[in-house]
């Protein structure tokens, strides 16, 4: 099973809350509460990676969460937002 480190935006009751990848520029997700969106998470992660693999690409390793903290570019957001972990879809990996 591989999981990805996701960085969850709630900027409160009149916006959606966002999900993002510190390991996959341009792969987010987001819903009308923390749940939904991550709910909607793995699917993001299986369309960026099907994306990949049509393009000729590999999806990038997951990094951990210390390595992430050690990258000034996502430290602050590690300290300013929640964090999880979302599985990548074993359908994503089979296609792989």
């Amino acid at each position: 099973m591989t999981h990805y480190v996701a960085i969850i935006e709630d900027a409160g009751p009149d916006y959606a809350v966002g999900v993002w990848f510190p390991d996959l520029p341009g792969c987010t997700s987001a819903g009308d509460d923390i749940d939904e969106a991550l709910r909607n998470a793995p699917e993001a992660l299986e369309l960026y990676a099907e994306g990949l693999r049509d393009d000729g690409q590999e999806l990038p390793r997951p990094r951990t969460l210390t390595e992430l903290k050690a990258d000034p570019d996502v430290a602050d957001d590690l300290k300013t937002y929640m964090v999880a972990l979302v599985e990548l879809p074993a359908r994503a990996h089979a296609a792989e």
